[in-house]
């Protein structure tokens, strides 16, 4: 069993088979890395940074590791999400101009307005015309890892639970089949549930839950994974700090007064 960090040694096997998020410390925490071509659920109250989480893990694998990515934004236009991570140093419109990454704007005309994007989801929402897309998108760039932001808003266009369940399991063995490593965002408004609705931690993988909470007149982050299939992982809550970088997981440290 891990106590705290996972220190046990990796076999060569399975580290060729892990996906580095290269995000300062979580590695660590699980054994090297995220399993390939699986799915990740990254929940959170509003200010944990479960965007800014997700994005450093496909910049990390297009700068670091050389696998290109997607990003499907639902909640927020591309041209705001390249700008918020750009106090990171993250030039995001650089590496589309290279064909590194690829970022799907489902949100726009979501909303009504017109979009100038150059990828954009235009049909009437549907899980299968967003699997349309990313497949496509896939192809022609030979992405390796994706993220979809978030699972929030496609779920309160599903409203049934049920309904919801089965149509994020398409969407999740989907990004497996066709070999995406992912992950998804998901709102918590109550932080004592790994998800909104109550299913999306069922359809994935893994769930990574980020914490925000005030204690006494400040409030502190952490961080805990919540599960993962086929791997160990740390089973305790860490600190975590964002940084003018982006994330740093502190993987020796633990929370306890908070919780």
């Amino acid at each position: 069993m891990f106590d705290g960090a996972v220190s046990e040694e990796i076999s060569m096997d399975d580290e060729a088979n892990r996906v580095k998020t290269g995000i300062p410390g979580f590695d660590e925490l699980c054994g090297g890395g995220l399993i390939r071509d699986r799915t990740y659920l990254i929940s959170g109250t509003s200010g944990a940074g479960k965007t800014n989480f997700s994005i450093q893990f496909i910049y990390n694998g297009i700068t670091k590791y050389g696998e290109n990515g997607i990003i499907v934004a639902t909640e927020e236009r591309p041209e705001q999400i390249r700008e918020n991570v750009l106090k990171f140093g993250w030039d995001l419109q650089a590496l589309e101009d290279e064909n590194q990454l690829v970022i799907i704007d489902a949100c726009s005309t979501k909303i009504g307005i017109p979009s100038q994007e150059k990828y954009v989801d235009s049909r009437p929402f549907e899980i299968r015309s967003m699997m349309d897309q990313i497949i496509a998108t896939q192809e022609e760039i030979n992405a390796k890892r994706a993220l979809i932001d978030s699972t929030t808003s496609v779920s309160f266009y599903l409203q049934d639970p049920a309904k919801i369940r089965i149509e994020l399991l398409k969407l999740s063995t989907t990004l497996e089949v066709i070999g995406l490593t992912s992950m998804m965002t998901c709102e918590l408004i109550d932080e004592s549930k790994p998800s909104r609705f109550g299913v999306e931690n069922f359809v994935t993988d893994g769930t990574i839950v980020l914490y925000y909470k005030r204690y006494e007149n400040v409030r502190m982050r952490s961080m805990e994974i919540y599960k993962m299939r086929g791997s160990d992982h740390s089973k305790k809550i860490h600190p975590y700090d964002i940084t003018p970088s982006g994330f740093i997981i502190h993987p020796h440290e633990e929370v306890y007064s908070m919780f």
